[in-house]
């Protein structure tokens, strides 16, 4: 899991190791306390099935001994074992996907290049190396939209995607390895599209993938309805552009939302549902919760999915 965005150059990080819980609590709270734009906070399961590590990214030298005191109420005396280093130009992602295992959601496979060997031949395969952008596939919200992407594509294949806030690309790439659709990917960070775009020429799918930089949907490539609208964005930038988003999700479309904490679904759903968008399946992986809502009418029963 992941909370905040990523800093552009990042110097300093932090690592520690606890169990589950206390990385989920010490994820929130860090997150509720930095900046969000300059300090990005990661957790992720070993491989033990026990231990979780979790690292923080800040762009400017960290108040080390505030941070050992803002986290000692959730981690105790072992907050002291917290290490703290300079990045020195290090690729920070890179660093945070050592040892991480490959990700398999349905046929989606998301693998580093020294896990080639692991894909089948029935794979739908995406190799992501590091770089400078969120979208690891390692995060729970990304595997919560690949998922609600192979319900949609067994439901009714969509023929246009709009993949927004898109990072690495992943859910992009996901939607080119599995679907003839026409596919718009688009991010708020310029780094983050040229990073994008470089990892769809590693997975052969740069032809299908059309790209764009620009806030939210304010770009000519991002104009008209898509049958499926993928944002795995944060909370507070959700709610903002329920207008917009809601706007580009054709009649009978479908809308996957992610990037939230459990706390932050009424909220979000609330305001999509005056855009006439209704909730038709939600899930929760490593405490993030994944949205899918339809427009129009009253959905059934929710169905909820909990994971991890």
């Amino acid at each position: 899991m992941l909370e905040g965005l990523p800093p552009h150059a990042p110097t300093h990080v932090m690592r520690l190791t606890t169990d589950g819980a206390r990385a989920r609590a010490l994820t929130e709270l860090l997150g509720e306390v930095f900046d969000p734009a300059e300090t990005a906070v990661a957790a992720f399961e070993a491989e033990d099935g026990r231990t979780w590590l979790l690292e923080a990214y800040f762009s400017a030298a960290p108040d080390e001994d505030g941070i050992r005191d803002l986290a000692r109420p959730i981690l105790g005396e072992a907050v002291d074992a917290a290490t703290f280093r300079t990045l020195a130009g290090a690729d920070w992602v890179r660093a945070s996907l050592d040892g991480l295992k490959p990700v398999r959601v349905w046929r989606f496979l998301v693998h580093g290049q020294h896990d080639r060997v692991v894909v089948r031949p029935n794979d739908l395969a995406i190799e992501i190396e590091a770089a400078l952008a969120f979208g690891t596939g390692h995060h729970g919200t990304t595997a919560g939209c690949l998922a609600a992407l192979a319900a949609e594509i067994r439901r009714r294949p969509p023929a246009r995607v709009l993949d927004l806030g898109t990072g690495t690309g992943i859910l992009a790439f996901a939607a080119a390895r599995a679907l003839p659709a026409r596919i718009v990917a688009g991010d708020i960070d310029p780094v983050a599209v040229e990073v994008a775009r470089a990892n769809a020429g590693l997975n052969g799918v740069a032809p299908r993938i059309r790209f764009y930089a620009a806030p939210g949907l304010r770009h000519p490539l991002a104009s008209g309805r898509f049958d499926l609208v993928m944002a795995n964005i944060l909370a507070g930038p959700l709610r903002r552009l329920a207008v917009p988003v809601a706007r580009a999700v054709a009649p009978g479309g479908t809308l996957v939302l992610s990037g939230l904490l459990e706390r932050d679904v009424p909220g979000v759903l609330a305001a999509y549902a005056t855009q006439g968008l209704r909730l038709r399946s939600r899930s929760l992986r490593e405490g993030w919760a994944t949205l899918v809502l339809r427009r129009g009418g009253v959905a059934s029963r929710a169905r909820r999915r909990d994971r991890g």
